[in-house]
């Protein structure tokens, strides 16, 4: 019945056929005493979008079928949703306050690629991950599909299968419920379940909040419309290349920045190049801006939280560009240090959530605001993105779909030797980047 029904043709030889779509519902039934989860007042202010994560493997197995791999998969699914229960519920796509855990179950999309896995990941552009995503949930896209009335599953999953046997996991997790480190968490525990492995020590912690609003009236909605997301690779050799010029360059300042992170001199050259494109299109004229940088802080408050904690468990770092001189990094790198070093003496999560729980609607939203505009750069370097084996081994490419603009994320390389920066812009300030010889120099 679902045969063929929905094709996309995005480059010159490939088709990408939508073949069935199955809803998955936990495997035993949510307790009623967790049937509502609600959202932090973090989690409220997040933006209105889906987080799209895509895990690529090549055929390994030559003895196992691929109905055979979906229904381990439908199975091991069913069974992982009943630890992350609030996934396969239903929330408000606008201003949500909670999760009604009902346990209705989320999309299970399985769709066919005509090409080869190699040929896909060696001639595709990164806008060409798109169809691979359920019902084009990928961050702000215009035409979600599979909502009613208003109402969304968090979760959705979409598995493709290559012509020459390689698979594609992708799914996609509605901001509000966790951010990209619960999405992580979430497929090793799924791979994990599917490969049989033990995941007692992966097991999810599900925080609990009391019923609060944080009550703004408007949220922040980023675009892709008119960016472009491009991939750039820097090798440890070269990043240690540039923290030494870093380092020679606040020595320089005499305000000296010891021992800089690869995070923390890479973030510093991307913004610094990407400002610098701004200014070329701007004719020359600097725009004032800023740098922002989410922190993970389950692992660096006084009362540390469970690494497999669910939920939107990280606060900003601002650190304002308003001039060419805050672009120096003993500036910027200080900055974050400092800021970063502030949170690190939280007392807990409680306390966390009291950062815009003290706040008035309209300060809140101006602090959003403010964020919006910056630049984003965000690191999940140290996350298990590669560790997530399904039984077929490691993958050979982790991913994120398409950013949205002005954001950057940072993550292991799939070799393990650096960095991979994925970097979203207006298309023009994207060709100045991809041809600036001062970012070229490190990649």
């Amino acid at each position: 019945m679902w045969s063929k029904l929905l094709r996309f043709r995005f480059s010159r030889r490939q088709f990408h056929t939508i073949v069935s779509r199955e809803i998955i519902k936990p495997s035993s039934s949510t307790p009623s005493h967790f049937k509502t989860y609600n959202l932090s007042l973090l989690d409220q202010t997040m933006l209105n979008s889906h987080t799209p994560i895509v895990a690529f493997y090549p055929n390994l197995d030559q003895t196992s079928h691929d109905k055979t791999k979906t229904l381990e998969l439908k199975n091991s699914l069913a069974k992982t949703l009943t630890q992350y229960y609030p996934f396969a519920g239903r929330v408000k796509k606008t201003s949500p306050t909670y999760v009604d855990c009902n346990d209705e179950g989320v999309a299970f999309i399985e769709a066919t690629n005509d090409i080869s896995l190699s040929d896909f990941l060696q001639r595709s552009k990164h806008e060409d991950l798109d169809p691979l995503f359920p019902d084009d949930l990928i961050w702000f896209d215009p035409h979600i599909r599979g909502d009613t009335e208003g109402v969304t599953c968090p979760l959705a999953v979409q598995v493709t299968q290559f012509a020459c046997g390689g698979v594609a996991v992708a799914s996609t997790l509605f901001h509000k419920v966790g951010d990209g480190r619960t999405m992580l968490n979430f497929l090793n525990h799924w791979a994990r379940v599917t490969a049989k492995k033990d995941t007692s020590l992966i097991n999810p912690q599900i925080l609990h909040y009391p019923t609060r609003t944080i009550n703004l009236s408007e949220m922040i909605d980023r675009s892709r419309v008119g960016c472009v997301t491009r991939s750039f690779l820097f090798p440890n050799r070269k990043l240690n290349d540039l923290k030494a010029e870093v380092t020679a360059m606040t020595m320089e300042s005499g305000q000296p920045v010891m021992n800089p992170t690869r995070v923390e001199v890479l973030s510093w050259l991307l913004h610094n190049r990407a400002m610098a494109a701004a200014t070329e299109k701007n004719s020359g004229t600097f725009k004032p801006s800023g740098m922002a940088f989410p922190v993970d802080i389950r692992g660096i408050l006084v009362e540390k939280l469970s690494a497999t904690s669910v939920g939107n468990l990280d606060l900003s770092i601002e650190c304002p560009t308003r001039n060419e001189s805050e672009l120096k990094p003993h500036i910027l790198i200080s900055e974050m240090r400092k800021m970063k070093a502030a949170f690190q003496c939280i007392q807990n999560w409680e306390a966390a959530t009291e950062i815009f729980g003290q706040m008035s609607p309209e300060t809140a939203l101006e602090t959003l605001k403010r964020i919006d505009d910056c630049y984003i750069y965000t690191s999940v370097c140290r996350f298990p993105m590669y560790d997530i084996d399904f039984g077929w081994g490691k993958p050979v490419k982790v991913t994120f779909g398409g950013t949205i603009k002005n954001i950057t994320v940072l993550m292991a390389a799939p070799d393990g030797d650096g960095i991979e920066a994925l970097v979203c812009l207006e298309k023009e300030d994207m060709k100045i980047l991809q041809n600036d010889p001062k970012l070229l120099a490190f990649c």
